[in-house]
Formats: C-alpha cells, sequence, structure tokens
C-alpha cells in the first residue's frame, strides 16, 4: 500500500484503467437470439415533468436544490453529483455522508464518444484487518468502521467530467452545515429517534440532537452543524486530499484509537477510488449498464434479465402469478450465484461466465413454472445450519447528456453511529458487509463463503446497482435504490416495468415490488391493491412459496423519452424525495 501512496494522480488513473481488463470478459454484452421476444417502446410520461437542460432527483429536497442550482450555473452533470452527495452529507446523514463509500455509474454524452465507466469508492478494509475480527463485533462498533471512499470517489468524478472548480461545488453543503435548513418532519423524526435510541454514542447526541439531546425536533426546525461545516470548509480550500492526509484524517485516527478500531492514518493516505469497465448487457434490444464487482448489482442483474429474456413478460401481465413466480426463481438463482461466486475482483476470480446466455439457460433447467425450487437444492456444495437499508440513491443529467446514476451508504441507519469529534460527521460500519464468519452459511441469509472474506485492503461486497439504460447508443433511464440485498431486484421491477409493460416512469417507480434473495427461502412482496393481493399471495403460496409483505426501496428515477428528448425525473413516494429540472 505504501508504494501506492506515492503514486502520481496520473498513475493512479492509469492502474484504475488497467483494472477494467480484469473484468472484460463479464462486461461484454452476451449476444442474444433472433427469436428473443422484443419489448415495444415505452410509454411517453404521463404525469411528470419534462425538461431540457437537466434534471436531479434525490430523497433530499434541499439538496436536490443544491444540484439544480450547480446546473443552472453551467455545470456538468459531474459538477452536480458532487454537490448533491456532499450536500446529502448535511441534510440526509441517515445515509448521506463524507464517512462512506459507493458506485458512481456514469454515461458520457454520445458526442464526448467515450465509453461508460463506473467509479468505484466503496469503504476497504484497514491494514491491520483480519478473517475473524468481526465474529464477535457488533455493528456499532469501531471495529465494523471500512476505509471510507466518498470523498475521493466524488473527487475522481469531478476530475474526469467536472468543469467547475472543486470548491465551488463544495461550498453549497459547507453553506448548509453552517447556516442550517429547515427539518421536514420525516427527518426530524429520523433524528429524535436515532438520538433516544444512542445513549452509548454522546457525540451523535450533541450533534444531531436539538439542544444536545435535551429537546425534541420539530418540522421547520433548523438544524446547524459548525464541526462538519469546518470539515467542509477544509475540505474546499485544500481540496480533496485534506480528509486523507490532513486534519480530517488526525481526526478519523483518534477517534479509532479512541474507541478500539483499526484504522490508521495510512489506511486513509493510501486510500484509491477506482476507474472501472461497467458491466453491460443486453435485454429486448435495450443495453444495461451497472456496476461490477465488488459491486454484485450489474452480475446479478444482468443474469436475471438473461434468464427473463427467455420468457414473453408482456405477455405474462406486471403482476400475474406467472410474472412473479418467474421472477421470484430468477432471483433466488441469481443471488445464490452471488454468495457462492462475488467479492472483490482484485482479489478473487470471478468465473467469466456468470453474465453468458449459456448460464441463464443452464440455470433455467431447473426452473419449473409450477413449482417453487427450494433455495437449498440450489447450492448441495455449501454446507448450511438451521443487508440493512439505509442507502441512498440519487440520479443527474445535463443538457449534453451526461447521465450520472449514484449510490452511497454509511450500511446501517447513520452508520456506525460513531460521529469523529471535532469533524462531525458519522462513520460507517461496512466491514459488516464481509463474510464476518467465515464457513457459517445459514438459512437466516448470513453468508460465510470465501470469496467475500475479510482481507487487508480488500473491498467488501455490495448490492449498490445503479443502473443506466440505453437505446440506441441514447440514454433512456438512470435509476437504482437503496435496501441492502433488495437493491438489484428493485431496480430489475423498475426495468421490466418500462421495458416489458411500457409503464410510463411514473407508474413503474410507483408499482409494487417483489424480491428473493434465496436465503431466507422466503419471497417478499409489497402491497397492492386487496382482491388482488389475496389472490396473489393464494396462488404463490400454491406453487410452494413462503410469502412475506414489506416494503422495498425507493427508485428515484430519470427516463428520457427517446421521441422529444426531454428528461422526466420521478421521485419515489414511498419515501421523501425531490424531482427538479428545468
Amino acid at each position: 500500500m505504501t508504494f501506492y501512496s506515492r503514486l502520481s494522480v496520473a498513475a493512479c488513473l492509469a492502474c484504475g484503467i488497467v483494472a477494467w481488463c480484469r473484468l472484460t470478459s463479464l462486461a461484454d454484452p452476451p449476444q442474444r437470439p433472433a427469436d428473443t421476444p422484443k419489448a415495444t417502446p415505452p410509454q411517453r410520461p404521463a404525469d411528470t415533468p419534462g425538461y431540457r437542460h437537466g434534471a436531479v432527483v434525490a430523497v433530499s429536497p434541499p439538496a436536490v436544490d443544491v444540484g439544480l442550482a450547480i446546473l443552472r450555473k453551467g455545470g456538468t452533470a459531474a459538477d452536480a453529483a458532487v454537490a448533491v452527495a456532499l450536500a446529502m452529507a448535511v441534510t440526509y446523514p441517515a445515509a448521506g455522508n463524507i464517512g462512506g463509500g459507493g458506485f458512481m455509474t456514469i454515461v458520457p454524452p454520445a458526442a464526448a464518444k467515450r465509453e461508460p465507466v463506473v467509479i468505484d469508492y466503496r469503504e476497504t478494509a484497514p491494514a491491520l484487518a483480519t478473517a475473524d475480527m468481526l465474529k464477535d463485533e457488533n455493528w456499532y462498533s469501531a471495529r465494523a468502521v471500512g476505509v471510507p471512499g466518498t470523498v475521493r470517489g466524488l473527487a475522481l468524478a469531478h476530475a474526469q467530467f467536472g468543469k467547475l472548480p472543486w470548491a465551488e461545488v463544495v461550498e453549497p453543503a459547507v453553506r448548509l452545515a453552517r447556516d442550517g435548513f429547515a427539518l421536514s418532519a420525516s427527518l426530524a423524526d429520523s433524528l429524535n429517534r436515532v438520538v433516544a435510541s444512542s445513549a452509548d454514542f454522546p457525540e451523535l447526541v450533541r450533534v444531531l440532537g436539538k439542544d444536545q439531546g435535551r429537546g425534541q425536533w420539530q418540522a421547520g426546525d433548523r438544524l446547524k452543524q459548525p464541526d462538519l461545516a469546518a470539515t467542509l470548509a477544509r475540505l474546499a480550500q485544500h481540496g480533496p486530499d485534506e480528509f486523507y492526509t490532513g486534519r480530517t484524517a488526525e481526526l478519523i485516527e483518534a477517534k479509532m484509537k479512541r474507541d478500539g478500531g483499526v484504522i490508521r492514518r495510512g489506511d486513509l493516505a493510501d486510500y484509491r477510488a477506482k476507474l472501472r469497465q461497467p458491466i453491460r448487457g443486453q435485454y429486448r434490444g435495450y443495453e444495461i449498464i451497472a456496476p461490477p464487482p465488488p459491486s454484485s448489482g450489474g452480475i446479478c442483474l444482468v443474469q436475471m434479465l438473461n434468464m427473463l429474456a427467455e420468457h414473453d413478460l408482456a405477455k405474462l401481465g406486471p403482476r400475474s402469478p406467472e410474472t412473479v413466480h418467474l421472477c421470484a426463481e430468477v432471483m433466488r438463482r441469481a443471488f445464490c450465484d452471488r454468495a457462492r461466486f462475488l467479492g472483490d475482483a482484485d482479489f478473487v476470480k470471478i468465473p467469466p461466465h456468470l453474465t453468458t446466455r449459456d448460464h441463464a439457460l443452464a440455470l433455467l433447467k431447473s426452473f419449473d413454472p409450477r413449482r417453487a425450487t427450494p433455495s437449498a437444492t440450489l447450492a448441495p456444495d455449501l454446507a448450511l445450519a438451521d443487508e440493512p437499508d439505509s442507502t441512498t440513491h440519487f440520479c443527474v443529467i445535463d443538457g449534453t447528456g451526461l447521465a450520472i446514476s449514484n449510490t452511497y451508504t454509511l450500511e446501517r441507519s447513520y452508520g456506525s453511529r460513531l460521529v469523529v469529534e471535532g469533524g462531525g460527521f458519522l462513520l460507517n460500519n461496512e466491514m459488516m458487509d464481509f463474510n464476518c464468519r467465515p464457513g457459517v452459511t445459514d438459512r437466516t441469509g448470513r453468508i460465510g463463503t470465501e470469496p467475500n472474506r475479510i482481507a487487508p485492503g480488500k473491498r467488501m461486497l455490495s448490492s449498490q446497482c445503479p443502473t443506466i439504460v440505453r437505446k440506441d447508443g441514447q440514454v433512456l433511464l438512470l435509476t437504482g435504490s437503496p435496501g441492502g440485498r433488495t437493491i438489484i431486484n428493485t431496480v430489475l421491477c423498475v426495468l421490466t416495468n418500462v421495458i416489458d409493460h411500457r409503464m410510463d416512469i411514473r407508474a413503474a417507480v410507483d408499482a409494487p415490488r417483489l424480491h428473493h434473495q434465496w436465503l431466507p427461502d422466503e419471497l417478499r412482496l409489497e402491497r397492492g391493491p386487496a382482491a388482488e393481493q389475496a389472490a396473489l399471495v393464494r396462488a404463490l403460496t400454491e406453487r410452494g412459496h413462503v410469502v412475506v409483505t414489506h416494503t422495498q426501496g425507493d427508485a428515484h428515477s430519470i427516463f428520457v423519452d427517446p421521441r422529444t428528448g426531454l428528461y422526466h425525473p420521478a421521485a419515489d413516494r414511498r419515501i421523501e424525495g425531490k424531482a427538479a429540472g428545468y
């Protein structure tokens, strides 16, 4: 790692580009047979306004306003994405962050003649990490903190695709933290709940509690975060490296030593975000662009779409028992492969066949249209004994067509609940996304397989799936979601709603979703109309599914109308959010 700390910026970018080649065989789009059912064009958006010059959609209204202002100033989608991400570190502390990490999928405009890329800024295990260091730890310990990647990831996006000065895109977040912003009712309630349950985390209570935890936040109250404002001001003044080698790095190391964590200054200095080649697939004539390992999102998504491509979903209908059963079985098989094969491709050899049509056909050989396949029978090689959703996603597109789909996280809601003294920001608990108990894979969903075991410098497996869809080289859809392992299946639902069922973007985001993750062996459904739901559950139960009702994801998305070129952002109504453009 010391070697990398001495590399120049140009050399680091070159290393990232070299990393693309490691996944080349996975990234090549599989060829579809000529007789694959083709989808008709999606519906023209009905009740979402269309914009020509730019659009932003995210969970935090103040952050959306920041992103739109950057676009109006002449900033690119990358400038706006950096500004939105940093603003959400202030205005959406449950998941917005500078102390976590994520993935950014970027599709340049056609005129730029550049290929799509993914910026991998997933956290890494520190140098002192060991394979079994977390087998007896809880989610809220300093040892659960991975080396944060957000700031270097945003800096790489800005360096590659930005136009405005770095300080200019950081300044709105500084202002929001210093001057404060008005709390919505939902954010006030979220802050009150986390403060009430965080007696063991006095710095969180001091920073995020009203009157240092003595009062209760109400809608309209103003939250000011002076320590965070000072941290962001340092980033604006000294650049992104300040987080990793300057005063902020000193504060992080002091926090780790005080609370028993293992991150040290060298881990921070050595951290690099990586440019990676995305996973790319074809589905009914549409190009799917999604993140590669260490995210499982792209491989699992393309694998599931390859299986679905063999069936006419449009004919089956969006909420028929046949469609839901088929989707559940496809999900079950992809998530079994996820457990068996996927991890950080810099440490683990990923089989090159996972996104091929031949593999999809092989997986479908055990599919029974009348009966659910018991999950345990799909993995006889894995010994069986008897992911949190506080991530956030946003999309940005500018007038040139530069499109960005970004997902980032602290892991659990408010991460580890550890706030850096003097820094004012929360740290992640992403180390728990490794397979913390080697060899223990059980029916509750705990995975202990080899590819995702802890190792120094390794990136933990993720389900994040910021996705962009193109048709004939033109961007059609930007989407993604939080939701732990449900993320990939939320994206799958939105894509099939748009491509197969020809829903407009509002309907596609609103429609009930489903999820199966192999283990636990249960099918989770969102509620639809009462009579339809009862009949659907009954039909699925008769097929052998164990059906559970839940709420799934918030897929803030943007649809680009191929007829008019207008951008139609849609905020997910399952949660607070805002869609805007001009």
